[in-house]
């Protein structure tokens, strides 16, 4: 039984994670001061960086787009993964065992080790293949590469290699790199024969493109038959094994992954050579199916890609122009009331794929095809008339009996009435037959959705419809982000950080839906509130630089503006650092709403203003004397508008406790500029 991890496990592993060893494999990171690194945000476009990593306290921000977090979250979202996942694979990689609560189990010990061989054996395959690419034997396979217009840098771009004909080349190469057979017999890339004691390679005399998964891990190949007398499929890709998965398998997704993620855009092609065409011709959100059709689990993958919310996105399917590509195309509109994002078709007219469109037109040809997409029912919808003689009204009749349902089936209620005129011009009838036809094809869906139901409303699939028809959002949505400015609101909701607070302290409640509170970007012209973040700052970066005493003084001192009023009494209810700044970061962050978490990642990687250490530590104390000075201030105007108050002579005794308090403050004020 699968249970939630346990908390301590949970942060211990971010203790142990360097989150910039993990960010450097997606970020090209350089210094930004001391203990500070900045790269191009991996979640927006931008020119200049804007994401800040510090490494001292586990976390990251980006000042562009505001997205921040600890190396769990940065894995989580660049990975599209859940919680539990994303933890699970960092701790494989620290060779961390996990525990669980209420006796539940995750992946067993010699499961995850089994895994990482199985992940290790495809690695160094993949290496093997590609180091054969550029061998005397290869030579037909370097002509395939070349007469399809894919020059060696391409080819080292996708990793593309090259099996090496006989019959155990692969088998000694990795058996000689310490593989068992028992190992190599669970990756796909061997074969048996009717005497089980032979074992072969599976890939032989091919060209072979590695498959990867969202992590860019190789965890299977596609082979392409080079010589006429191969015997074997034009394409052998590797069986289901316990890594490949071919109805969950995306060609080319691990290159194409963040383009998606930020475009909200993905092509989907037909072949390894239309991926790479794609590509390079600059439609960098391109993948392929391999060896089967886009199902199910594949449209799950494209969502999270996508945050297919309701809110935009868009899925571009090309085909083959021929019987095939257009039964292809149908399957596909099946399959197109699972997303909330716009569903396109592109087909070249004279029936090429793009690999042929590039080689023969170019990389201009190959974007103008995807850009001249239609939408994927009005494709749909001509497919439909093209099974009819329209030019019987039988014909005709039964055409728009076909195709009444399939302009039912369009989510956007605006474009309903306008493809009902279309068909209507298409099948010269009159429009009010179409409208009709079409209502009527509406209700008897909507009928069925509700019939369908165990508890007789409509089925989750038609509610969802119908909710995006309306133009409302799927329950849960991520809402958009507070216009940024001067005053922006810190009033968006991540739900993945929800999902990611109830995993870490083990429970699994409702989210409510009350709005978060929203709370004011300070101004950063008023003098108090700039000194409050500057000391909030210190403290969060470099709480091992004050001692105890310091940080007695900074939990009383009193913060004025609402934002730092929050953090500072979070901090507080953190407790004491100790030697774990990173956990200590995310118990601060834990402490606050979802709409000031950010701030606090904001907060813990703003460069702070030195060139060394010792220059780190006179300007951190600097800034707390100045927070200490404020609250002194404060504190002497109370006494002595107290005092001014004061008949002298009603209250001796409380008017010399005053005249020593405001001089023991006066003290304190001098002491503290002393230290300046």
């Amino acid at each position: 039984m699968a249970g939630l991890i346990k908390r301590e496990d949970i942060d211990e592993v971010r203790l142990r994670t360097d989150i910039k060893a993990v960010v450097d494999g997606y970020v090209t990171l350089k210094s930004a001061g001391l203990g500070s690194f900045k790269g191009l945000c991996p979640f927006h476009d931008e020119r200049s960086p804007s994401f800040h990593v510090r490494p001292q306290v586990g976390t990251y921000h980006c000042f562009g787009c505001g997205e921040s977090g600890d190396v769990i979250s940065f894995v989580q979202k660049m990975d599209h993964g859940s919680f539990s996942e994303t933890v699970e694979k960092l701790a494989a990689r620290l060779g961390y065992e996990l525990h669980y609560e209420d006796g539940g189990t995750g992946p067993r010990r010699e499961d995850v080790g089994k895994r990482q061989r199985l992940l290790d054996a495809h690695k160094v395959a993949a290496e093997f293949f590609r180091s054969q690419l550029g061998t005397q034997g290869a030579a037909a396979a370097r002509s395939f590469l070349q007469e399809r217009g894919f020059d060696p840098a391409a080819a080292e771009h996708f990793g593309v290699g090259y099996a090496p004909q006989g019959w155990d080349s692969l088998l000694k190469h990795l058996t000689g790199k310490g593989f068992t057979r028992a190992e190599l017999a669970e990756t796909g890339m061997f074969s048996t024969g009717s005497d089980a004691s032979r074992f072969y390679d599976r890939f032989r005399g091919r060209l072979i493109w590695p498959i990867r998964d969202l992590t860019g891990s190789v965890i299977g190949f596609g082979a392409r038959k080079l010589y006429e007398d191969d015997q074997g499929p034009k394409y052998l890709n590797t069986p289901e094994t316990p890594l490949y998965k071919k109805s969950q398998v995306l060609y080319g997704i691990d290159l194409a992954k963040r383009d998606i993620a930020k475009t909200r855009q993905i092509v989907v092609v037909e072949g390894y050579t239309d991926v790479m065409a794609c590509h390079l011709a600059g439609i960098t959100t391109a993948v392929a199916t391999c060896g089967t059709a886009f199902g199910t689990d594949h449209i799950k993958i494209a969502r999270r890609l996508l945050s297919d919310d309701g809110t935009g996105g868009e899925v571009i399917f090309t085909f083959d122009g021929d019987a095939a590509g257009q039964k292809a195309a149908l399957r596909a509109f099946e399959e197109d009331q699972r997303f909330t994002a716009q569903t396109y078709v592109a087909v070249d007219p004279n029936g090429m794929d793009p690999c042929d469109i590039r080689q023969t037109h170019g990389d201009a040809a190959v974007a103008e095809l995807i850009h001249s997409r239609r939408p994927l029912f009005e494709f749909a919808i001509r497919s439909t008339l093209r099974k009819f003689d329209l030019n019987t009204v039988e014909g005709r009749i039964s055409a728009l009996r076909a195709a009444a349902p399939v302009v039912a089936d369009i989510r956007d209620p605006a474009m309903r009435p306008a493809y009902a005129r279309e068909l209507a011009g298409w099948l010269g009838t009159d429009v009010d037959d179409v409208t009709r036809a079409v209502n009527a094809a509406s209700k008897r869906q909507h009928a069925a959705g509700t019939a369908n139901s165990p508890s007789g409303q409509p089925s989750t699939g038609q509610r969802r419809q119908d909710g995006a028809q309306q133009g409302r959002p799927p329950y849960g949505q991520q809402q958009d982000r507070q216009q940024r400015g001067g005053q922006q609101q810190y009033g968006r909701q991540d739900h993945s950080r929800q999902e990611y607070g109830q995993q870490q302290y083990g429970r699994q409640e409702a989210v409510p839906d009350a709005a978060p509170p929203a709370y004011s970007r300070p101004d950063p012209n008023d003098p108090a509130a700039r000194m409050e973040r500057q000391a909030l700052e210190v403290a969060l970066q470099q709480p091992g630089l004050l001692d105890a005493g310091q940080w007695e003084r900074f939990k009383a001192a009193r913060f004025t503006v609402p934002a730092y009023v929050a953090v500072h009494d979070a901090i507080r209810a953190a407790g004491d650092a100790g030697t774990a700044p990173a956990a200590w970061v995310e118990r601060v962050r834990q402490e606050l709403p979802d709409a000031l978490r950010g701030f606090v990642s904001e907060l813990a990687v703003t460069p702070l203003p030195a060139r060394d250490a010792d220059a780190l530590f006179l300007y951190c104390r600097d800034i707390l004397n100045r927070l200490f000075e404020l609250q002194v201030t404060h504190l002497k105007a109370e006494k002595l508008g107290q005092l001014q108050r004061l008949d002298p002579n009603a209250d001796p005794e409380l008017f010399h406790q005053l005249n020593r308090e405001l001089m023991e403050l006066e003290m304190q004020r001098r002491a503290l500029r002393g230290d300046q």
